[in-house]
């Protein structure tokens, strides 16, 4: 049985894909966003980003045994910056909590100073010093699907309320940032009555072209020839368990990132990533986790007028192995996809096919149409 819902879900990725090659014959209206000069180093900016998919998930139906058919509006953003004055900038965005909340969250409101290459102070709320996958986030990643098997901290969305100080070298062929955060379990009752912080620290190093910012992408789609190594730390007292009995939180992980432009051949890439979370034992989530990332963009573009692109096949594989006091085992996933690349993380649509093995449960299927659009 479980070899012919197979069947069906390949059957059903050839269709999609299809439809996909076919969808990008046909042009669309483009927009631009744009930047409002005020004069005297001070200007604003606007933009938006719209991330949708339609997902295809085993024994997910309500009557447990058929496929949920579902649309999903993974994320909408609306995106404010700009320039207070010659060292001062600020960036706020919003976004749209999914998971049937129906709420629309505060993202980034950071106030940014830059007296220099090597030391520039944030402020606000903002990504912390974290993993690659993390500073690209789910618009810059090279799968649609945002790791697992990171598990650092956060209030939402990856973001935590703060301070950092980061700088960088020869434009980013090294780069260090280090800041402390809220961090969690300080709520009533929680274990962190202490309300220590939490501490966060990454060092970048390129070995080809540099990648200048607080940010990164985690695929350059042949903008970069990259090999890079990154390094991350985090740690906090009293972070997890109860106040009775806390716990204390530290995480590090290595990531790694490779990506040439063979010229006419096209773009491959490798990426992966290790994690290590310790918990004290007190709660799910101890353990560790890696993920490795293969994908190579063909030269020749497919389809015709604003929607032409590139097809970018990709694979990876994640596990994490859980420690913790409860939900012991090893959780796999297994992607297949393919991305119509039309104008970088600005415009693609991706097509997955996943194979997972939960640490509890049986195994199931799904498939996710995605669509992501940004100006």
């Amino acid at each position: 049985m479980r070899r012919n819902k197979r069947y069906f879900l390949l059957i059903i990725s050839t269709v999609m894909a299809f439809q996909l090659v076919l969808f990008s014959q046909f042009p669309s209206t483009t927009h631009a966003g744009g930047t409002i000069n005020i004069g005297n180093n001070r200007s604003v900016s606007l933009g938006m980003g719209l991330r949708s998919s339609l997902n295809l998930v085993e024994d997910a139906a309500p009557n447990g045994t058929s496929y949920s058919k579902d649309f999903l509006l993974d994320s909408f953003r609306l995106y404010v910056g700009g320039q207070l004055h010659e060292t001062i900038s600020f960036e706020f965005n919003s976004d749209y909590e999914s998971g049937g909340t129906e709420q629309v969250r505060v993202l980034d409101a950071v106030i940014k100073f830059a007296f220099s290459d090597l030391l520039n102070v944030w402020t606000g709320r903002f990504l912390p010093p974290s993993d690659r996958s993390n500073l690209s986030g789910p618009y810059y990643l090279n799968a649609w699907d945002f790791p697992f098997v990171q598990l650092y901290p956060n209030v939402f969305a990856g973001r935590d309320n703060g301070l950092a100080i980061w700088g960088q070298v020869d434009g980013g062929k090294f780069k260090y940032q280090v800041g402390a955060f809220e961090g969690t379990g300080d709520a009533a009752g929680g274990p962190n009555q202490s309300d220590s912080l939490l501490y966060a620290a990454r060092l970048t190093l390129n070995l080809l072209d540099p990648e200048p910012g607080y940010y990164n992408s985690s695929t350059y789609y042949g903008g970069k020839n990259v090999a890079a190594i990154g390094l991350v730390a985090m740690s906090q007292n009293n972070a997890v368990g109860t106040a009775a009995a806390p716990g204390d939180f530290n995480g590090w992980n290595v990531d790694f990132l490779l990506e040439k432009d063979l010229g006419g051949s096209g773009v491959a890439t490798a990426e992966a990533a290790f994690y290590d979370y310790d918990k004290d034992g007190a709660a799910t989530g101890e353990g560790d986790g890696y993920f490795v990332l293969g994908s190579f963009l063909f030269p020749d573009k497919v389809g015709s007028g604003s929607l032409e692109g590139q097809l970018q096949p990709m694979v990876r594989f994640q596990e994490f192995s859980n420690s913790g006091a409860s939900g012991t085992g090893e959780h796999s996933r297994l992607d297949l996809g393919v991305t119509h690349i039309i104008n970088g993380h600005n415009g693609r649509v991706s097509l997955t096919y996943s194979m997972d093995d939960p640490a509890i449960g049986s195994d199931f299927d799904m498939l996710k149409l995605g669509m992501q659009f940004q100006i």
